[in-house]
């Protein structure tokens, strides 16, 4: 490899065809199996590069680039990015982007179809069913909760939070959001929905929809005194990040029945689940896979990839990366 050629680490394998995209520019060493890679493992391989492709699986913070000198731009494929110290990262000047919008409407699918679940019990329903529990139909069996004409809650009103808005107007809900900042009202318009506090979100919402970042003060968001002020009848859905549920306080409400079903997409230790989760009959678990259709993970790619040769001064949006994360 030509020393005169930027070096750039990939942390996972993705899409060969479009990381592939990046030899043009760079002299590029990629990881060729799914890694849980330690803090000494990313240290050395982010040593000798100047720029990085990484993902959620790759936690990167002031230890991890302290031997970094040469180091210039780290591009995440994710819209989230709690995985990364970025004001550590800004603070030695180097660039941080991440993949917003082109996930959005895949995310929302997800985050929909997973209240849809929780709520109808289905998940539970084939788990009986599989098990050999179905001797005949019964009136009273497997009764879930209406969607239809119901209350939906999101708290985190950004483009995903839109996107699940957006869909409930299909089923003739009636849409409460909490977020950081109102929205314009041409946006609520659109959106058909109205702002609320926290607490009359909690009290009001047949079906709860968590889409906001995670940051230190969002921690344990929903706790037991969140789960109180919630309807026994009502469902919890989190496609965000798990950090934003106590996830004993779920496991204690789902199973006394003080909520009758969540879905959950994130989970606090992931890739490891709270054993209690897993004995609750009335949750739907899923990997983290909200984002996870082809065409988007694809794009995906092809964002952080874009971002990466930018943030190093090549290619036709040099020194602007189309998405790069501004210091705070």
């Amino acid at each position: 490899m030509s020393d005169a050629r930027p070096k750039i680490w990939v942390s996972q394998p993705l899409f060969d065809d479009i990381v592939a995209r990046l030899d043009e520019y760079f002299d590029v060493a990629a990881t060729p199996d799914i890694s849980d890679h330690a803090p000494e493992a990313i240290a050395a391989a982010l040593r000798d590069a100047d720029g990085a492709l990484v993902t959620l699986n790759d936690r990167i913070g002031a230890a991890e680039i302290a031997g970094a000198t040469r180091l210039r731009a780290i591009a995440n494929v994710g819209v989230g990015y709690n995985n990364l110290d970025v004001a550590a990262l800004h603070a030695r000047g180097i660039v941080v982007a991440n993949t917003p919008d082109v996930l959005t409407e895949t995310t929302a699918d997800f985050g929909f179809a997973l209240m849809l679940a929780a709520a109808r019990r289905i998940t539970e329903a084939e788990h009986w069913l599989r098990a050999g529990h179905w001797q005949g139909w019964g009136f009273h069996k497997m009764l879930g909760a209406e969607v239809h004409g119901s209350t939906l809650g999101i708290l985190g009103m950004g483009r995903i939070g839109q996107g699940i808005a957006r869909r409930a107007a299909g089923f003739g809900m009636r849409v409460l959001y909490h977020n950081r900042s109102r929205l314009p009202e041409a946006v609520e318009r659109e959106c058909r929905a109205r702002y609320v506090d926290r607490d009359a979100l909690l009290a009001q919402s047949d079906h709860l929809v968590l889409v906001l970042p995670y940051v230190p003060a969002n921690h344990h968001l929903i706790d037991a005194a969140a789960l109180a002020a919630m309807k026994p009848t009502a469902t919890l859905t989190n496609i965000a990040r798990g950090g934003l549920v106590d996830e004993d306080a779920l496991a204690d409400a789902l199973q006394s029945g003080r909520l009758a079903a969540a879905g959950l997409d994130v989970f606090e230790g992931e890739p490891v689940v709270n054993p209690r989760l897993l004995a609750c009959r009335n949750v739907v678990l899923t990997p983290h896979i909200a984002s996870g259709s082809l065409p988007t993970r694809r794009a995906m790619v092809a964002l952080a990839v874009d971002n990466l040769v930018a943030a190093l001064g090549y290619g036709p949006n040099a020194g602007k990366p189309p998405s790069a994360i501004a210091p705070k």
